[in-house]
């Protein structure tokens, strides 16, 4: 039966087989038209698609092959930027505005011209509308009652921003290529935003467009966003008013489908194109499939348990330690992500200035009791484990829940989707939690500040740092240290004081952290020009065909 949908889909016109391929429910399948690149990955993590106040991973890549942003990371060298809708910028002598010359002749995809308003007012709506990556912007002094003025419109084709203090020029442009510095259209978001009534916490009376941006579109990339459905499919289309080079594509679809078997299977049918979250078992059983290839890269994401603080037994320090020395990190490396990931234990990822390459922490179950003893908890105790019941996530905590019984560690596991063990997450209402963090631009600081940064531990606390989140009041030294590092402008001496707050934090942070991952993906060969980029946001699709 199977076989007889996938040979009548093959005969379908491409409009047809689109429609069946974001109707059909998994497993069913579809033979993918020419024109159409379909991609099976997880995406329950996406929550929003507003580039104002979307922080997931799958989002991002959506967001980097629809929207444009000032500058992006230079692929052919990422210690540098580029430009993408700048033509040019310069830094003023004092170190703190940036003017920014726009390409142009560009427009967005609704035909409306891209102009440095265009530029201004998105800032403007991320840090009022104040959502999650809004600290990226905000770090440089930036507030509701200031932004306007910070960074502004000088004439159509002049941005200027202006930031707080002398920051290492590096730093700055790096948040800027963040998913939260997406350029939207503001006469077309305008046209959507619904009012708001004022609060003590929101004191505007509309909300830029968010609530219509969470499922629609107001960017200028070589493909435009036609359509989200949680947990079951995005569907890009090509852009054809794009100023850019057209994507080669008519459309790209991204197949909700989280477990590795059914990808492999799809991909070996030929019902997608590109497998996204293949396990090592998969890996290995298609390696020898004449008609599929693999792409690998490194990526800026690092995966971590975290142990809330608010929970008295974890907020003591022999715990945290002991809980590290229960992880069998040696066996995760050797089974669940061999292929797919590298273990390592400090927070910034291998191939960014400052990484640290040290292992200090193995299974040791004697050691974690004498922790345990010393603690008081000579008996252990109970808790819950939040993580996202995908692999290898769901495997690594099943291991870990096995050695910490060893010491007498009692622990649930809570699976959800991407969404629920986020939102759980971002309440600090876990316990422990397993979850995976990727960088938001190319710069030390985006771990660094995430990591050992709290700027207000109180529930109330407006920048919700993964500190933040795991209730952790972070010593004053280490981040004085994070902080200080924003500034320096040697590089090797910036490195230097990155890889002390690692070996500080390796001591001291209620995280363990686990695995960088290395991205791998299964291609059909008829697919070329499919580069898996160095972090979440630099797969870029507009240059790929298929035979």
């Amino acid at each position: 039966m199977m076989h007889t949908f996938s040979t009548t889909m093959r005969r379908l016109t491409a409009g047809a087989a689109i429609a069946l391929i974001m109707a059909a429910a998994a497993p069913a399948y579809a033979a993918t038209p020419a024109d159409t690149l379909v991609q099976a990955w997880a995406i329950d993590d996406i929550i929003s698609m507003d580039p104002g106040e979307a922080f997931e991973l799958s989002t991002a890549e959506v967001t980097a092959n629809t929207y444009n942003l000032l500058v992006r990371l230079d692929l052919a060298d990422t210690s540098k930027v580029k430009g993408d809708l700048a033509e040019s910028w310069t830094v003023s002598d004092d170190g703190l505005t940036y003017t920014f010359k726009l390409k142009p002749g560009m427009t967005f995809a609704s035909g409306n011209p891209i102009t440095a308003e265009d530029v201004a007012w998105s800032i403007e709506r991320v840090v009022k509308m104040d959502k999650s990556p809004a600290f990226i912007l905000t770090q440089f002094g930036l507030n509701g009652d200031n932004v306007s003025e910070k960074a502004k419109a000088v004439d159509a084709a002049t941005f200027t921003f202006t930031v707080d203090k002398p920051y290492a020029p590096s730093f700055v442009l790096n948040c800027l290529t963040a998913t939260v510095g997406a350029v939207v259209d503001k006469k077309l978001v305008l046209d959507h935003v619904a009012p708001v009534t004022p609060t003590a916490d929101y004191k505007y009376d509309n909300d830029f467009g968010n609530a219509w941006l969470k499922t629609n579109y107001a960017g200028s990339g070589p493909f435009k966003l036609r359509e989200w459905r949680a947990n079951e499919v995005v569907v890009l289309e090509r852009n054809d008013t794009y100023f850019g080079e057209k994507p080669k594509l008519a459309r790209v679809i991204y197949r909700h489908l989280k477990e590795s078997s059914g990808q492999r299977l799809a991909l070996e049918n030929g019902d997608i194109d590109i497998a996204r979250n293949l396990e090592p078992n998969d890996l290995v059983s298609v390696s020898g499939n004449a008609d599929l290839s693999f792409d690998s890269a490194p990526k800026g994401l690092v995966y971590f348990i975290t142990f809330n603080q608010k929970n008295p037994n974890l907020a003591k320090p022999e715990v945290v330690e002991a809980l590290k020395y229960l992880i069998d990190y040696d066996a995760i490396g050797a089974t669940l992500i061999k292929g797919i990931g590298e273990v390592h234990q400090t927070f910034l990822p291998k191939g960014v200035l400052g990484e640290l390459d040290e292992k200090p922490y193995k299974l040791d179950v004697a050691k974690a009791k004498e922790l345990l003893a010393k603690a008081g908890l000579p008996d252990g105790f109970s808790i819950t484990m939040d993580v996202r019941s995908t692999q290898p996530a769901t495997g690594i905590a099943e291991s870990f829940q096995q050695t910490a019984a060893q010491a007498g560690i009692k622990v649930e596991l809570i699976p959800g989707d991407g969404k629920q063990v986020l939102t759980k997450f971002r309440a600090r209402t876990h316990e422990i939690y397993f979850g995976e963090w990727g960088q938001d631009y190319f710069d030390p600081n985006s771990n660094a500040e995430t990591f050992t940064i709290n700027y207000d531990n109180s529930d109330a606390g407006k920048v919700k740092t993964l500190a933040w989140r795991s209730a952790w009041e972070v010593p004053k030294a280490m981040t004085d240290e994070a902080k200080a590092a924003l500034t320096e402008k040697d590089g090797e001496k910036r490195a230097a004081m990155y890889r002390d707050i690692q070996k500080k934090f390796l001591e001291v942070g209620p995280f363990a952290i686990v695995y960088q991952k290395t991205e791998v993906a299964g291609l059909r060969k008829a697919v070329t020009g499919f580069k898996l980029g160095p972090s979440f946001d630099n797969t870029f699709l507009s240059g790929v065909t298929k035979e």
